[in-house]
């Protein structure tokens, strides 16, 4: 008899999957970088478009449930005005606003087909939403997809989370299957009709978009999801335009309820934790070496205790995955309403999108100095302008994206806190944002230094112009007089005069301009008492023979 069949795998009586997969959207109905309010493109497409918007719970005071009453005081009250916006006071003023978020749902994707190998059975899903969600001022949209079904076996419950939210193949079967890639995934209407399939098996679409782009494309399920969104370097029509931003693994969140969570070994836990390849349950998923640490590090064991069935809820997190473990049977796990299955549902859903949010913009802001970067050519001075310009718009937008969006806390409640800033060391954002702000302030420092630096330059031209015309100031106005008396000649005598006058004066300084910064050289060179006259004006003379063959900075 087989291992496995010796051990047979645990049944999972609930299983529900949070798909999160940020992605940047590129503009292409102008020149400047981004555009504020994404959405409205959606919007003008009016009930011809899949995606609508979603009114939120603060609509009729009589609807407003206790589920949603739980949510909201869940997070600090700056948390709440990103999240929900701020109503009017009693005069009608309103201080925040809206909520800078605004979410799009699509409807017309009841259920979720996935075929794992050509050995397995289908698995049906049942799609609870699938939104986009905009955010204000800022080029990132983040696709969510719930689903979840019943009474499915551990292994197949691993193999899912393992395999379903990938974009495209890393690489190939001997079959022809995507590596670690489900092999076939539908998205299925009310009525059971297709929509929609993967096609990981398509080899040469892959490598051929590769070749002719440098970038991945993703599987034609995700492009039909997206659509009118469409993926930037594809031939597709679309009314926005987006590009991957992140790994091709996108970000979950799971919520697993058992008739015995303690029965699962260390090994169910790991690959749970870490979303590993499904395996037996008396064997690891890595080394004993490399999980050493993993309780310390993965595991949030407040409500876990495996000799104690009243606490029987496990919280597993390694950043990439947020994960819920727990007992079927108990009212405060398995209540969708009050208990643990709504607040995944909600609050850990908003928790996680606020930190993948964060990581997201952040990249984007290191995208769009490398950009700015890259363009660069300091001998064009169009391009040293547009450099200049850019790096000021991100400068602003980075420092809206401070004072509305980034923060280190987002609850008050010990397991919410607990848990966020466990997923934020996972996800490393603080220290991105710190290397983000320091790449943002040395951009500020070359564009005041660069500032400074051109002041100089005029200081210097000012001064090289005022000095030669400071000779021929005294030469000619010395005590007053006039060496030449032209006062008695004609008019068009003195317009001659005069013109012939201005013109060399004009050339003069052209040319004092033009060498302000050799002659600067002289000039220094004339006050050094170290000098003696000939090598003083042997540099005059060196400026007027061999000019200097230099680069001309803006």
């Amino acid at each position: 008899m087989s291992e496995a069949a010796q051990n047979p795998s645990p049944i999972v009586r609930h299983f529900r999957q949070i798909l999160l997969w940020p992605l940047q959207l590129m503009n292409i109905h102008g020149q400047e970088p981004h555009i504020s309010k994404y959405w409205e493109l959606l919007e003008v497409l009016g009930d011809t478009c899949p995606w609508q918007e979603v009114d939120d719970e603060f609509g009729d005071p009589d609807d407003f449930q206790e589920r949603h009453y739980k949510e909201f005081i869940t997070f600090l009250p700056y948390v709440q005005r990103f999240l929900y916006g701020e109503g009017a006071n009693q005069a009608g003023q309103a201080g925040y606003g809206k909520s800078p978020i605004r979410v799009f749902r699509r409807r017309d994707i009841a259920r979720m087909r996935v075929i794992l190998d050509e050995k397995t059975p289908p698995l049906l899903f049942q799609v609870a939403h699938a939104d986009l969600h905009f955010f204000y001022d800022l080029d990132i949209v983040i696709l969510a997809v719930e689903f979840f079904a019943n009474d499915i076996p551990l292994l197949l419950a691993e193999d899912v989370l393992f395999k379903v939210g990938r974009t495209y193949p890393g690489f190939w079967e001997a079959n022809g299957q995507g590596g670690q890639c489900p092999y076939r995934v539908e998205w299925l209407a009310a009525n059971g009709e297709i929509l929609a399939a993967s096609d990981y098996q398509d080899r040469t679409k892959y490598l051929q978009f590769v070749c002719r782009h440098r970038s991945p494309t993703i599987s034609a399920h995700w492009e039909f999801l997206l659509q009118p969104l469409a993926l930037y370097h594809s031939d597709q029509e679309g009314v926005i335009r987006y590009r991957q931003i992140e790994y091709h693994r996108m970000p979950l969140l799971a919520y697993l309820s058992f008739n015995e969570p303690q029965a699962l070994t260390r090994g169910d836990f790991a690959r749970l934790a870490l979303i590993t390849k499904a395996g037996v349950s008396n064997t690891l998923p890595y080394s004993e070496a490399e999980l050493v640490n993993f309780e310390r590090d993965y595991c949030y064991d407040k409500f876990w205790d495996p000799a104690n069935d009243e606490l029987s809820s496990r919280y597993l997190c390694c950043g990439h995955s947020f994960v819920i473990v727990g007992k079927a049977s108990q009212r405060f796990f398995a209540d969708p309403n009050t208990g643990l299955l709504g607040q995944f549902r909600h609050q850990y859903f908003l928790v996680n999108l606020i930190a993948h949010f964060h990581k997201a913009s952040l990249m984007l802001f290191s995208e769009w100095l490398v950009i700015a970067i890259s363009r660069l050519d300091i001998r064009d001075m169009d391009s040293v302008k547009a450099f200049k310009r850019e790096i000021r718009r991100i400068m602003e937008t980075f420092l809206r994206f401070t004072h509305r969006y980034w923060f280190h806390e987002v609850s008050n409640q010990a397991q919410a806190r607990d848990l966020f800033r466990m997923l934020t060391n996972h996800l490393e954002t603080d220290r991105i944002y710190q290397d983000v702000s320091a790449a943002v302030k040395e951009m500020n420092a070359y564009l005041d230094s660069d500032g400074l630096r051109r002041q100089a330059n005029t200081v210097i031209r000012l001064t090289v112009v005022t000095t030669l015309g400071l000779i021929a100031t005294v030469a000619t106005g010395f005590l007053g007089m006039n060496i030449f008396d032209e006062a008695g000649n004609p008019i068009w005598l003195k317009g001659l005069i005069f013109v012939g006058v201005l013109a060399p004066s004009i050339l003069l300084v052209i040319y004092a301009v033009t060498k302000s910064k050799s002659l600067s050289d002289f000039l220094e060179a004339l006050s050094d008492e170290r000098l003696g006259w000939r090598e003083k004006f042997a540099v005059l003379f060196r400026v007027l023979r061999k000019p200097r063959q230099r680069i001309e900075r803006i």
